[in-house]
């Protein structure tokens, strides 16, 4: 029979204990034996029947060493405590059921000595202990300071020079680290197998959202991992992946990651080896996603057709807002692309195409295509050689659009002319916020190279007041070398008042070694002739 806890406490506090009814047990014979007379209390008389039942029947203790003249008495008392325990363990029994019956249901109540007590081990949210023993797996040496920077939102640990096993080890412990959220392991020669194993981690790790990985010499087998990573990653909003040495074969992978993610906000493919196949297959993928706002293809081997590509890609994408192809070829026939493509596409908002070989005529066809822009605000294009007439071009279509919003202009390294200033001039008092970096102006240069001779003033003010320079030097008797106060002085003396700023600059003039002495006779000569 299953008794409650409830009825198991009420039975241990009406019954005796066993050890307590044989300590009594053993004191009793003791003091009849030898007639001594008993410390139990009568308070306390000892029971004769054992503790609990069997099916209702009471086991009575073992018999004690008594005279023969109390042993007919103690029988008949027996069976009468017999018969009163008798009928209170079946009263305790009946009460016991309603009890069960009252109790079922509630499983607090119930005495479940089978129950299995879970053992919940903590979680490790930042991966140290698995990043530990993974190390004593592969026998590499722990970094320190991945250990002590575990816990930080971004990580930096570039120019490490991890080396596969610990790439492994690390990628292993970050699938359960939930702290970082920006990972750069730039610059660490992961290769294509350190790749993999990053790949693999970010198929697991639901927290990073940005990962840096520029100048690991990934190449085809990670451009491979990558790819099918970012298909079934939703968490990466930014990666990095310049300078790894992918080529033509190559794009269709990240094409297709391209076009099947659109969580990716932020793309850096600059500084690989993109050819012309590789920018009509990007061009497609650049065409089709829908969620990517900034790509960086500078550095790249990007001419000819995959020029033309890329740009039709641009013209058809709708959120695309930043665009790097700096540094490739694109040429004249590029240029004119993208302005065909800036027709069309309203959501651009900075471009940059400097030192991509385009010049004045492709400078003219581009800037012939931003009349209809209204959305682009930044523009870089220096270092083309389009000289000044290009830029100039490019800011009169900018002043003939109305609806330009074009704040920032960048020709740096491309010299401007005197037109080109004062069209600026006439076009900040329409659009004020507009600010353009060029390499100089012509003309300024001309002008700061021609520096103004000071003794053309003396000779200047010697002719006005009709003095003659022989009379005036001949009447002097003084030494021909002399200090800076005696050559004011000498000055005032011939006749020759000038402001103090014009003699301090000829006194600079005269006195080329620095020395503080003038000889005189070079200034007479000079004025002479």
């Amino acid at each position: 029979m299953v008794l409650s806890k409830r009825f198991s406490k009420d039975i241990s506090s009406m019954l005796p204990s066993v050890e307590e009814a044989k300590d009594a047990e053993e004191e009793e014979s003791s003091q009849t034996v030898l007639g001594g007379i008993a410390s139990r209390p009568p308070s306390r008389p000892l029971p004769n029947l054992s503790r609990g039942s069997v099916d209702s029947r009471t086991i009575p203790r073992s018999a004690r060493i008594k005279p023969d003249f109390e042993e007919q008495e103690d029988d008949k008392s027996v069976e009468v405590q017999d018969a009163k325990e008798q009928s209170q363990v079946e009263s305790l029994n009946k009460s016991s059921e309603n009890q069960f019956v009252s109790s079922k249901g509630k499983e607090e109540d119930w005495d479940t000595e089978l129950e299995d007590e879970e053992v919940k081990e903590s979680y490790d949210s930042t991966g140290k202990a698995k990043y530990l023993s993974v190390c004593q797996f592969f026998g590499v040496v722990p970094v320190s300071y991945y250990l002590r920077h575990i816990q930080d939102s971004v990580l930096v640990m570039r120019h490490h020079g991890l080396g596969l096993k610990a790439v492994k080890a690390l990628a292993l412990s970050l699938m359960t680290n939930t702290s970082i959220v920006s990972l750069d392991l730039s610059d660490n020669w992961l290769e294509g197998d350190g790749a993999a194993a990053i790949a693999d981690m970010l198929k697991e790790n639901c927290y990073i959202s940005e990962i840096y990985l520029s100048d690991n010499r990934l190449g085809l087998k990670g451009a491979i991992a990558l790819s099918h990573m970012l298909v079934e990653n939703t968490t990466l909003r930014k990666i990095n992946l310049s300078g790894n040495e992918f080529d033509d074969q190559t794009a269709p992978y990240l094409s297709g990651a391209l076009i099947n993610n659109q969580k990716l906000e932020s793309v850096d493919l600059s500084h690989n080896l993109f050819g012309d196949r590789s920018g009509e297959i990007l061009g497609t993928a650049i065409a089709e996603n829908t969620g990517m706002l900034e790509l960086n293809l500078s550095w790249n081997c990007f001419r000819g057709k995959g020029a033309i590509a890329v740009a039709k890609g641009l013209g058809a994408n709708i959120f695309l807002r930043v665009l790097d192809l700096s540094y490739n070829g694109f040429g004249n026939n590029g240029a004119a692309a993208l302005g065909e493509a800036l027709k069309i596409n309203n959501v651009l908002e900075e471009l940059n195409i400097s030192n991509n070989r385009i010049s004045l005529q492709g400078a003219v066809r581009f800037a012939l295509c931003l009349k209809e822009n209204k959305n682009l605000k930044a523009l870089q294009m220096s270092r083309n050689p389009m000289k000044s007439e290009g830029c100039f071009a490019v800011l009169k279509s900018i002043q003939a659009n109305p609806g330009a919003a074009i704040e920032s202009l960048e020709f740096c390294d491309i010299v401007v002319n005197k037109e080109f200033d004062d069209l600026y001039s006439a076009l900040k008092e329409t659009m004020p916020n507009l600010s353009i970096k060029h390499g100089g102006n012509a003309d300024l240069f001309k002008r700061s190279s021609m520096k103004a001779d000071p003794l053309d003033i003396v000779r200047q003010y010697i002719k006005e007041n009709s003095l003659h320079p022989a009379e005036m030097f001949t009447q002097t008797d003084k030494s021909n070398l002399m200090n800076y106060e005696e050559f004011q002085q000498e000055l005032t003396a011939t006749g020759i008042i000038i402001p103090k700023d014009v003699a301090g600059k000829v006194i600079e003039f005269l006195d080329k070694d620095k020395s503080g002495i003038i000889d005189f006779s070079v200034f007479q000569q000079a004025i002479s002739t």
